[in-house]
C-alpha cells in the first residue's frame, strides 16, 4: 500500500512513525503485545497517521513531535477497529482472521482499551492541551457514532441526513482530527487550521462513500474483506437507502427485506437492484463532490510536494477499487 505516490513525501517520517508504534506497544502482559502486535502489523494504508504527517509537513513543520501525533492517531484508529470487529462479530480484515475470531472476545476489548489509553498517555507527554481537547472530542464523537449506527443496524426506515450523520461520526471524524491537529501541532494559521480540519471530514466522507459502493461492486480479495458484509449486518448504507427512495416498488421491497433480515441471501438480485436504480452512480458522485471540495481548501496551503500529497489522497478517496 505504502508504494502510492503521495507516501513518497514522507518515507522517512512513515518509517519512524512504524518503529514507534512498535514501541509503544510495550506492555508487561505478553497477550497485550501480542494482539496489539498482530492487529498493527497487519497494515492497511494506514491513512490517518499519513494525513497527520502531510498536513503538519504541509503547514511547514519538521520535528519529531508529528511522529508522536501520528502514532495517537493509529492507536486510536486500531482501538475502535477492535471493538468494532467485536461489535459487528467480523471474522475477516485486510484478508486476515479478527483478533477476536483468533483470541476472543473478551481479549480483543480489553486490548482496545490499552490502545485508547496509550493513546492518552501519549498525549500528556506532548502536553498540549488543545490537541487533547480535539482528540478527546474526536474519540467521543466516534463512540456516538458506533453507537447510533448500532441502534440503526435493521432498520429499513434509516434516512440519508442518519447515514451521513453515522459516517462523518464513525469515519470522517478521526480523518477531520488527523488534519487539524496536524495543522495545530505545526502551528498554521487560524485559516490553514480550519481549512485543514474541513479537508479531513470532507476526505474521510468520502472514503466512507466509496467503501460503501465497493460494498456491492468491489473485489474481495483486493479489498481484504467479503462483499456484501454491510448487508450481512443489517447495516443500511446509501447504496441501499437510495435504492428503497429511488428504485421500482420491487427494488425497494428487495432491499427492505433484505436489511430488515440480514445475511446474504438474494445478494445477487440486491447488487443488481443497487447497480439498475442508479445508486452506485449517486453514492460515487457524492464521494466526487466531497473529493473535491477537500482539493480546493487545499489552496490556502503554500505550493508543495506535501500540499500535492494531500491533492493525490483526496482524488484516489474516489478512484480506487479497493
Amino acid at each position: 500500500m505504502t508504494t502510492l505516490p503521495f507516501y513518497t513525501a514522507v518515507t522517512d517520517d512513515f518509517e519512524a512513525v512504524n518503529q514507534l508504534i512498535m514501541r509503544q506497544l510495550h506492555s508487561r502482559v505478553p497477550l497485550v503485545e501480542k494482539i496489539g502486535s498482530y492487529i498493527i502489523s497487519a497494515g492497511g494504508k494506514r491513512l490517518r497517521p499519513l494525513v497527520v504527517l502531510l498536513a503538519a509537513r504541509a503547514c511547514g513543520m519538521n520535528d519529531p513531535r508529528q511522529h508522536s501525533l501520528a502514532t495517537i492517531i493509529e492507536f486510536l484508529h486500531t482501538a475502535t477497529l477492535l471493538h468494532d470487529d467485536v461489535v459487528d462479530t467480523s471474522d475477516l480484515r485486510r484478508g486476515r482472521s479478527t483478533a477476536n475470531a483468533l483470541w476472543g472476545n473478551a481479549p480483543s476489548v480489553l486490548v482496545g482499551d490499552f490502545l485508547f489509553t496509550r493513546a492518552f498517555e501519549l498525549m500528556v507527554e506532548m502536553g498540549n492541551i488543545e490537541i487533547m481537547r480535539v482528540l478527546a472530542n474526536a474519540t467521543n464523537v466516534v463512540a456516538e457514532g458506533e453507537v447510533l449506527q448500532l441502534t440503526k443496524v435493521r432498520d429499513a426506515n434509516t434516512d440519508e441526513a442518519t447515514y451521513m450523520q453515522v459516517i462523518r461520526s464513525k469515519t470522517a471524524m478521526l480523518f477531520e482530527a488527523s488534519a487539524h491537529t496536524g495543522a495545530m501541532l505545526a502551528g498554521a494559521t487560524d485559516q490553514q487550521v480550519e481549512a485543514l480540519r474541513r479537508y479531513g471530514d470532507a476526505l474521510g466522507t468520502a472514503f466512507q462513500l466509496v467503501d460503501d459502493v465497493l460494498d456491492y461492486n468491489g473485489d474481495a480479495e483486493a479489498m481484504g474483506k467479503n462483499v456484501g458484509d454491510d448487508l450481512a449486518e443489517g447495516k443500511p448504507t446509501l447504496p441501499l437507502i437510495f435504492t428503497m427512495r429511488e428504485g421500482t416498488e420491487e427494488q425497494a421491497k428487495l432491499v427492505r427485506q433484505a436489511i430488515q433480515k440480514g445475511g446474504m441471501d438474494n445478494i445477487a438480485a440486491i447488487q443488481a437492484a443497487v447497480r439498475d436504480s442508479g445508486a452506485l452512480e449517486y453514492t460515487e458522485n457524492l464521494a466526487r463532490e466531497m473529493s473535491e471540495e477537500a482539493v480546493n481548501l487545499l489552496q490556502v496551503l503554500p505550493a508543495s510536494t506535501f500540499r500535492d500529497s494531500l491533492e493525490e489522497l483526496a482524488r484516489f478517496a474516489v478512484d480506487r477499487k479497493y
